[in-house]
């Protein structure tokens, strides 16, 4: 099965991921992101951060999830090799997710070619069927 799909978009970045489960497509959908600034594929999972995000429905979730890639890009020049473990769930009141990115820190060996800014919810999709896919925009 293909991860992701990055898709033509006028002024931003726009991207489909897909998996069997929504863990999956959510996971794929990360790599998506970093594949907009970096070659994901040659980073190696030497460094682990820990996430958990909560949202009032699947779209904020996965817009926050998203959200802390680029949050330690800038912060830690973590760059993002691997999502591991995770797992959303229900809340009272919305949904949680947990997740273990790994991957290294920015060094001369990688090569940055994009800037995501940041998630948007415009012309966000989660659709079921036969799996998962999202659809996420981002600024640039």
């Amino acid at each position: 099965m293909e991860r992701y799909r990055i898709l033509p978009h006028t002024a931003d970045g726009k991207f489909q991921a897909f998996g069997k489960t929504l863990e999956e497509a959510f996971g794929n959908a990360a790599l998506a992101l970093a594949s907009l600034m970096w070659d994901w594929v040659a980073v190696e999972p030497k460094i682990k951060h820990s996430v958990q995000v909560t949202g009032i429905d699947r779209e904020q979730l996965l817009v926050k999830f998203l959200g802390e890639v680029i949050y330690l890009f800038e912060t830690r020049q973590f760059l993002l090799g691997r999502v591991d473990g995770l797992r959303v769930r229900p809340l009272p009141g919305g949904v949680g997710l947990e997740a273990v990115f790994a991957g290294e820190n920015l060094s001369p060996r990688h090569e940055l070619f994009g800037e995501v800014k940041a998630v948007t919810s415009n012309d966000m999709k989660i659709e079921e069927c036969d799996g998962f896919t999202v659809q996420v925009v981002v600024d640039m």
